[in-house]
């Protein structure tokens, strides 16, 4: 007898994208970062991901299992290289330089899963190109803009861009749940492409 497996795509999208969402409203300045975005990190965005890209490589689907993996360990290590230093663990943070490459790596990344997204719906296209961007303008903000005073345009910017793709994530993972409940199109995530 054949094992039906759950579809856990909804749930990497949303812990990805109310993980996105949170962190960009901190960086938006509504609040300080602290334990609520840190703990979303490691437990919602990093742990949840990694359980949906494991459950989705045990239904074959090798994007959805590199993507939340990846995923989930990106958020995993941000907390880790923004909470260690401050508990002592490792004396030095990474530099703007640093961080800035950091960043790159995970945009350079973002883009050929993009690139796959495009045999997939609309929906889940916005959400990695989005994060494409996203993730550039905050590598460009480290290399370039970091320690200057005041609040540099290419931040203000990413804190949009990141709100944007945190609830564009938020919206297909409701689209898939809402849609696979009802079995009809209630909320429009686009075709997908042959």
């Amino acid at each position: 007898m054949s094992e039906k497996l759950s579809n856990l795509g909804p749930l990497g999208l949303m812990a990805f994208g109310m993980t996105t969402v949170l962190l960009n409203f901190h960086n938006a300045g509504l609040y300080g970062l602290g334990t609520m975005i840190l703990a979303m990190g490691i437990f919602y965005g990093g742990l949840a991901q990694v359980i949906a890209g494991i459950m989705e490589f045990k239904r074959g689907n090798t994007f959805a299992t590199t993507a939340f993996c990846s995923f989930g360990f990106f958020w995993l290590t941000l907390v880790f290289l923004l909470v260690l230093p401050e508990m002592g663990w490792w004396s030095m943070k990474p530099s703007g330089g640093a961080f800035g490459a950091y960043l790159f790596m995970w945009g350079l990344f973002t883009v050929f899963m993009f690139v796959a997204t495009l045999r997939l719906n609309r929906g889940l296209q916005t959400v990695f190109l989005s994060l494409v961007i996203l993730f550039w303008l905050l590598a460009a903000h480290n290399f370039w803009e970091a320690g200057t005073s005041g609040t540099p345009i290419i931040l203000r910017i990413a804190r949009w861009e990141g709100i944007f793709c945190g609830a564009s994530a938020i919206y297909v993972s409701i689209a898939e749940v809402l849609n696979g409940v009802y079995g009809k199109v209630l909320l429009p995530i686009g075709p997908s492409n042959p």
